[in-house]
């Protein structure tokens, strides 16, 4: 037996357990090994019943000497009632709308109960406490009486608990599969870093002695998974400069004349992203590069700038001489059909003085620039039409949405792919448009989600990154206020006086439509369905209000988007649909309802849509009652950018929450790694090192294994 062997090596498995561990991606003794404690618990963390004090959350280890399904006096809400007793003293335990708990909870077992301690009529109460069974438990005795220090508790799912994965994980150690597990980390890594080998971090991290034992462990084993996911990253980057890419002519006088066109001077920002790229151009190997910049940083304008470079450069000809005919290609993938349509139009104004052949292609429709029939004007054209002059290089930009990845859509010269908001794209659709050109194409991708410096590093370690952090000239900050629900009346008062001013504004909803009224435990959260009647009929009756939505059709939403850009709507009530891109100058102010359900980066998109105009643009962040002016809300007034806002973000809540664990493949501490900075650039550091010496990685083939694997869990190989 050794750690690749199957799980019933060790134990048999009923078909719980078996679903239970493919839920949780276990299917080895290894995958078991490395599904590390969520958090310990030691013998000084329980509580005696008669110690336990109201109001505070504590651990309790008894028995159920009762339990009965009742309902309450005064609501009659349906719940489940029992005695728990520690042989100290006895209190009451209470589930409400959980009747069946009265049935499943055996009583007189060894059970470990874990609630909020409150007191009635002068009898100690936990309401919905969480049990589980505690037979096993290293620590305990029967009656509460507790021995030895810490116990590990695990993250669970149904038909595997926490205690079974210590007792099955018990039986590897004092079976010796660790001593048969050879360590990927090089030695003089190792002891650079202080880090313990990988038999030690295993047994401190599973049967730790004491907390620092835990921590040294958990240590090694995030620095470890970060700097497998940047060899991949590495390994990476090396094979993408072997492949070949088309020659630009990225002369930069040609583009500063270009961007002179522009209606407004360019950041400093702006010029030193546009020479960077330019410079990408010059290599022969394609481009990888991540444009991060901040709402209304002007990435767009970055995007027209580099792409005019592109598509008035020659293809070369069979012999290696440049073309005296023809153009390079250039493809602009959106998340939106939205947001298409707005680039679509944002590049028609940068290019109007330029004789560059324009494409836009979405669900519902295709459209080309400029018109011969209308000048200075794009039309519609059909689809077939579209994608013949694309196939045959006519045109060298094309803009659009998924419809770029379909089979038809074909390129002649493809040398450059923009996609923006590119974490909205699976790597598969990135993919799909990075394979539509003989050779591979320049890449560049765009977010306007600030993303804290360690996340930009560890996922995207095989791109370049450029920061855009300055806004343009004459843009001012939003004022931004948290107004709970005594001072509801003063900000539908100023949204009232902006509106007369002839302003435009959007009022955000956490959710589509009311809940279904059959759920009593629905989400209390105010929706686009009543909000707006609400809006029309008894606050702004005066002004036209409007819902848009993604369950509207798309054809609905491009009406209403167009209605409000004319001014023929006022107040635009709308779910985070509007998140991304969103562009209407004349809204100079935003209403987020239940905003702290929202985190704070999409809060920051959502208040970038009033930061396009250089009237003064204002955010009311509505909180519910009892909420409160929590930390993050408070860190969104105070922050200066959104990149500040990512790092407290990743600060309040951590990246697993924020960017998803099952989004990227990373378990729970390298999620936790992320906030350690010094960790994740001395991981790179190294993974950059290992690469240049030996790309292959040759000389370690166990650690060129667990670096495919690990690519193939963070889905980009």
């Amino acid at each position: 037996m050794d750690a690749d062997s199957p799980i019933e090596a060790l134990t048999r498995l009923t078909q719980a357990q078996k679903s239970g561990l493919k839920k949780l991606r276990i299917k080895t003794i290894r995958d078991l090994l490395y599904h590390f404690p969520a958090r310990y618990e030691s013998s000084a963390d329980v509580r005696e019943v008669r110690h336990a004090v109201p109001g505070e959350t504590a651990v309790f280890y008894g028995s159920f000497s009762k339990l009965d399904m009742k309902r309450s006096f005064k609501t009659k809400v349906p719940m489940a009632e029992g005695s728990f007793s520690d042989g100290t003293a006895t209190m009451r335990i209470v589930w409400f709308h959980q009747p069946y708990l009265a049935k499943m909870i055996p009583v007189g077992s060894l059970v470990r109960l874990r609630g909020k301690v409150a007191e009635k009529n002068g009898r100690k109460t936990i309401a919905n406490p969480i049990v589980e069974n505690a037979a096993g438990m290293p620590f305990l005795e029967i009656g509460g009486k507790t021995k030895g220090k810490f116990f590990p508790v695990y993250p669970e799912t149904a038909g595997i608990t926490s205690l079974w994965i210590y007792h099955t994980l018990k039986r590897a150690i004092e079976m010796d599969v660790i001593s048969k597990m050879e360590e990927p980390l090089p030695p003089s890594m190792l002891s650079k870093y202080h880090l313990p080998g990988l038999g030690t971090a295993l047994v401190w991290i599973h049967q730790p002695h004491t907390q620092e034992d835990a921590d040294v462990a958990r240590k090694r084993f995030a620095f470890e998974e970060v700097f497998l996911i940047q060899v991949a990253r590495a390994q990476e980057r090396e094979r993408n400069r072997e492949k070949h890419a088309y020659e630009i002519d990225a002369d930069q006088a040609r583009v500063e004349e270009f961007v002179r066109s522009f209606p407004f001077v360019p950041t400093d920002g702006q010029k030193k992203a546009i020479k960077d790229i330019l410079s990408d151009f010059k290599e022969p190997y394609p481009m990888g590069r991540l444009l991060e910049g901040d709402v209304g940083s002007g990435k767009t304008a970055v995007a027209a700038a580099t792409a005019y470079a592109v598509a008035t450069s020659r293809p070369k000809n069979a012999k290696g001489g440049v073309q005296s005919f023809g153009n390079l290609q250039v493809a602009y993938m959106c998340p939106t059909e939205i947001l298409a349509k707005q680039h679509f139009a944002t590049f028609i104004s940068h290019f109007n003085a330029h004789p560059v052949q324009i494409g836009l292609i979405t669900s519902s429709g295709c459209y080309k620039y400029p018109s011969k029939a209308y000048a200075g004007k794009a039309t519609e054209i059909s689809r077939t039409q579209l994608l013949k002059w694309v196939a045959n290089g006519e045109i060298p930009i094309l803009i659009g949405t998924h419809a770029l990845i379909q089979k038809t859509v074909n390129f002649k010269h493809l040398a450059y792919v923009i996609i923006d908001e590119q974490h909205r794209f699976g790597t598969f659709q990135r993919q799909a448009i990075a394979t539509k050109g003989a050779a591979a194409p320049h890449l560049l991708s765009m977010t306007a989600t600030p993303i804290p410096r360690t996340l930009a590093l560890t996922l995207y370690g095989d791109l370049d990154l450029t920061v855009l952090d300055e806004l343009p000239a004459g843009r001012k900050p939003v004022k931004t206020e948290i107004v709970p629900a005594e001072r509801r009346e003063a900000a539908y008062e100023k949204l009232r006086e902006l509106l007369s001013e002839g302003r435009q504004a959007y009022v955000i909803c956490p959710r589509i439509d009311e809940p279904d009224p059959g759920k009593a435990l629905a989400i209390q959260a105010r929706s686009v369905a009543a909000e707006t009647r609400r809006l029309k009929e008894k606050v702004f009756p005066e002004y036209a209000v409007a819902k848009l939505h993604s369950k509207m059709t798309p054809k609905e939403k491009e009406e209403t988007m167009s209605r409000f850009e004319k001014n023929e709507i006022q107040v635009l009530v709308a779910t985070s649909v509007v998140e991304v891109g969103v562009n209407v100058p004349n809204a100079t102010a935003i209403m987020i309802e239940g905003a702290d359900r929202f985190g704070l980066a999409q809060l920051h998109q959502l208040r970038g849509r009033v930061m396009r105009s250089t009237y003064e643009p204002y955010c009311f962040l509505m909180v519910d009652k009892g909420s409160g002016e929590t930390a993050r809300l408070k860190a969104i007034v105070s922050a200066k950018n959104g990149f500040e806002l990512a790092e407290k973000d990743l600060e309040i809540r951590g990246a697993g929450e924020l960017y998803g664990r099952k989004q990227w493949g990373i378990s729970d501490i390298g999620m936790d790694a992320l906030k350690n900075l010094k960790l994740v650039e001395a991981a790179r550091a190294e993974a950059l090192a290992l690469i240049q010496d030996d790309a292959s990685l040759s000389a370690y083939p166990l650690l060129r294994s667990l670096s495919h694997k690990k690519a193939a869990e963070l889905h980009f190989e």
